[in-house]
Formats: C-alpha cells, sequence, structure tokens
C-alpha cells in the first residue's frame, strides 16, 4: 500500500451483530476499480462495538484503511448517531466518492449524509466508473459516473454531480461482483473518539427482533424462475415441479409477485434480488430492463417464452420458442430419463 496516494473513495463498512454485510465487501473491490482510476487510496468506515476484529476482514477484501468508531452506543443501529458521526467525518476529510448498500441502513443514512454535506447522490445503481468529462467547456477530473435504470426500467441513465465535490450513491446486494479475499493484504486502522450528543441517543433499543430469511437466491447454482407468462397456479406449479427436479430455487419475475404467484423474496430485478448462478431458466419471462439487471450476469441463461419477440432472447444463451405447458413437461421427462 502507497500511504502517499489520496484518501478519495470511501465504502460505509456495514455490519450487524458483528456479522458484515456482504454488499460493503462487494463494494471494497469495485471500489479498488475506481481508486485506480483515481490514483486512490479506498476507505472503509466502520461503526459498531466491539467490532475491531472486522478490519482484518475489509483489508482483505480490498479496504487500506478503516476509519474505527467503536463505542457501546453503537452496538445497535439507529439513524441519528450513524448519520451524524459519518457526516462529521466526511466533512473533515473530503472523499471524492463515498459508497453505501441500498439496504434499509444503507438507505437511511445515505441521504441524511448526502443532505447534509450537500453531495450528489444516486440510488440503485448498477455500475459505477470513473471518467474525466468536458461540460459547458470545463474540465471536471474524477466523476462518478452514476449507472442505473430510469423512467420505469425503459432507458439506462448515466448520472453524474459534476457541481459538487462529494459525490454518493447507493448499490443492492449483488449488483457488484465480489472477488476473492487476500488474506495477506495489511492497512491501517484508524481509530476516531465518538462523541455523541444526548439528544442523537434519546431513542433506545428495547427488544431485537428478528427472523433470518429461508430462502436464499444469491447462493443458489441453480434458479428456475417464471414470469407472468405462467400467469395461473397450475401454470407455476410446472416451474416449481421442474425446478424440484433440478434441485434448483424457484424464482420470479414482478410481475409474477405483483400477481401473487410467488412471494417477494423470490422476485429477482432491480427492485429484487440480483443473482449469478450457474445456470438461469427464465419461462414466461419477458425480459424488461429491470429484470435483465438482476440476472444477466448468470454464466448459463435458458429462456423459454411464447413470444419469439421477447427481449429476454437477447441476452440468453440458449432459447425456447413454445408453450410452456408443453415444453417444461418435455424437460422433466428428458431430465428424469438421464437419471435412470
Amino acid at each position: 500500500m502507497n500511504s502517499k496516494l489520496k484518501d478519495m473513495v470511501w465504502v460505509f463498512a456495514e455490519q450487524t451483530d458483528g456479522v458484515m454485510a456482504d454488499v460493503s465487501l462487494e463494494l471494497l473491490h469495485k471500489a479498488r476499480t475506481l481508486a485506480e482510476k483515481m490514483n486512490s487510496q479506498v476507505s472503509a468506515v466502520l461503526l459498531g462495538d466491539k467490532v475491531e476484529g472486522l478490519t482484518k476482514t475489509l483489508f482483505a477484501h480490498g479496504a487500506d484503511n478503516v476509519y474505527l468508531l467503536d463505542d457501546v452506543e453503537l452496538k445497535d443501529f439507529r439513524s441519528m448517531p450513524y448519520a451524524n458521526l459519518i457526516t462529521n467525518l466526511v466533512e473533515e476529510k473530503r472523499p471524492r466518492v463515498v459508497l453505501f448498500g441500498a439496504t434499509h441502513i444503507g438507505r437511511d443514512i445515505a441521504p441524511r449524509v448526502a443532505s447534509h454535506t450537500r453531495s450528489g447522490l444516486t440510488a440503485d445503481c448498477t455500475e459505477l466508473k470513473i471518467e474525466t468529462l468536458t461540460i459547458r467547456k470545463v474540465e471536471h477530473e474524477d466523476l462518478l459516473l452514476q449507472i442505473r435504470p430510469a423512467f420505469g426500467g425503459n432507458i439506462i441513465a448515466t448520472i453524474i454531480s459534476p457541481d459538487v465535490e462529494i459525490q454518493m450513491a447507493t448499490i443492492r446486494e449483488g449488483v457488484m461482483e465480489m472477488g476473492e479475499p487476500d488474506a495477506s493484504r495489511k492497512g491501517t486502522v484508524i481509530p476516531l473518539e465518538v462523541e455523541l450528543d444526548p439528544v442523537e441517543i434519546a431513542v433506545k433499543i428495547i427488544e431485537k427482533h428478528q427472523e433470518a430469511s429461508s430462502v436464499n437466491l444469491k447462493g443458489a447454482p441453480i434458479i428456475v424462475a417464471g414470469g407472468y407468462g405462467a400467469d395461473t397456479p397450475e401454470k407455476f406449479q410446472l416451474i416449481k415441479d421442474l425446478a424440484k427436479v433440478l434441485g434448483a430455487e424457484v424464482a420470479g419475475s414482478r410481475a409474477a409477485v405483483d400477481a401473487g404467484l410467488i412471494n417477494s423474496e423470490r422476485q429477482v430485478g432491480q427492485t429484487g434480488t440480483t443473482v449469478r448462478p450457474k445456470l438461469y431458466i427464465a419461462i414466461g419471462i419477458s425480459g424488461a430492463i429491470q429484470h435483465r439487471a438482476g440476472m444477466q450476469e448468470s454464466q448459463k441463461i435458458i429462456a423459454i417464452n411464447s413470444d419469439a419477440e421477447a427481449p429476454i432472447f437477447q441476452v440468453a444463451h440458449y432459447g425456447i420458442h413454445g408453450d410452456l405447458t408443453d415444453v417444461i413437461p418435455k424437460l422433466i421427462a428428458a431430465y428424469k430419463s438421464q437419471l435412470h
């Protein structure tokens, strides 16, 4: 690590009960790419109680520095103390880029920090780049290109904040690929004093009730997803039958969720989960931008659709034009025949 490099790319390192959020580690790997373009270091901002042990994980995933705010009052997330401490640190150090995961915590504090620091902020980005652009004959260095679907997913917009010093973005879990950690990486822990106004900690956490999700789409090697083309419970049952035979997770598009065919925790897409399975089978899914944003990085994509012009075929490696009630039973029969 070159200590003479600028410290301009930051990632909010989100943890809960001492467990680091995957999205923060994904963002650290992306931050390294951005930092290389800016000739900069990558710093993580870590808040919590007795969380110094997490700094090794942050270094392994790409952080050069960790700003550590460790205090018993930060054990459980509360909006005011977290947002105010990060705001004060951003105002003091003036990083060029600050990234947050688009979790309920990140979506809570990122707008607060951006508002107080008068920074640019774009939500739910699907890609980030650093460029130097000339706008109205003025050259702007190290602009963060914040790329995301817009206008209901009909276009991919590139958003920039040329008139502000600090640029911020939130990114959903799974959108950026998490690289392999390097346990040999070392970094600098920068402990900071935690000073909180009594007003900031007026809200107390009395009890916490958490229920772990029973669905792990991100970790599934095979996903069979249905869309509104499977517009009845009977048709969607065929999708579930295929998934059972393949040992796959069942997922759905937003249209399928809105139609009540599958629950929201199994939604794939811009407003659902982003996945990268070895095999993704899209059945009766038209392939709108919102859905493709959540699955187009899958290693292999098979699309089954009765509409030969469906956009899903543009990203599919293999396409089957046909009625799912005809195609799925044949797929199930063909797979079962290979098991005997």
